[in-house]
């Protein structure tokens, strides 16, 4: 386990038991109670957790996990979602993408499709461009990991909302990125949940990136909810928006009797 991997699991325990102690964590975590005193103390200076002696407790802020250590949770399920997701694309799509690790996933699969940069149909150039010096696909996004992400390939158009960052999903909020995203519209959105309810719908644990979500979604002429599947059949604080808004929902082949409940209320199911 690299550092990365474990600052990730040190974090989550913390988050399911309220504190930790050292010498329970390095057996949990399977290194040094050395190796745990210096990871404890690297995830304090970065403000994720407060230490004790013996041990941490969570800062007193609203506890979450930023994105980066959450990026490692089922990633193979979705590198899966994300490339099945990608795979709706056309080229010319106008593509609306909020912030989560499963959409990163999607971003990334939709830079690296080979059509794009192969020199091959519809005038493509090498770099990825169409022949007319367009790019092959135009991306919104109010996630900043995903603008960097993208920015520096050829093939695609980045749009960045405006908004203040969300530190723990990177995402733009706020008026500013809602005064953006009225102004625009897509063709597809992908938009990843914290919840999918065959019932409830799509919900976000905060309200105020539910709210973005849901502008993001309402612009789309067809909207894809990505999630894998421990977040079906789960509901969260804020909706994003209700299953019949939702056209295809893209989740992993884990979870096959929930998976089912979407499909009978009418909805579409990719098992990536």
């Amino acid at each position: 386990m690299n550092q990365h991997e474990r600052h990730g699991a040190l974090l989550r325990l913390l988050a399911e038991r309220g504190r930790l102690d050292v010498e329970a964590a390095a057996v949990e975590v399977a290194v040094s109670a050395a190796t745990i005193r210096r990871d404890l103390d690297q995830l304090a200076e970065q403000q994720l957790l407060v230490r004790t002696r013996g041990g941490a407790v969570p800062n007193d802020v609203a506890y979450d996990l930023p994105l980066r250590h959450r990026a490692g949770r089922d990633a193979a399920e979705k590198e899966r979602i994300g490339r099945a997701a990608a795979a709706m694309v056309e080229r010319g799509m106008v593509v609306g993408l909020n912030g989560g690790t499963t959409t990163a996933a999607v971003a990334r699969a939709l830079a690296a499709r080979a059509d794009w940069g192969d020199g091959e149909g519809d005038g493509a150039r090498g770099d990825g461009a169409r022949g007319d010096g367009q790019p092959a696909v135009t991306v919104v996004t109010n996630a900043l990991n995903i603008a960097a992400e993208l920015a520096v390939r050829r093939s695609v158009k980045v749009v960045v909302s405006g908004g203040v960052a969300m530190p723990s999903s990177y995402e733009l909020v706020g008026p500013l990125a809602g005064h953006i995203l009225r102004e625009i519209r897509l063709d597809i959105a992908f938009v990843g949940a914290d919840a999918v309810d065959a019932e409830h719908g799509a919900s976000a644990r905060d309200e105020h990136e539910a709210s973005i979500n849901a502008l993001l979604a309402a612009q789309a002429a067809k909207l894809v909810v990505v999630a894998d599947s421990t977040k079906l059949g789960v509901r969260t604080f804020a909706r994003i928006c209700p299953p019949a808004d939702i056209d295809v929902l893209v989740t992993d082949d884990r979870a096959a009797d929930r998976a089912r409940e979407f499909e009978e209320q009418g909805m579409s199911v990719v098992r990536a």
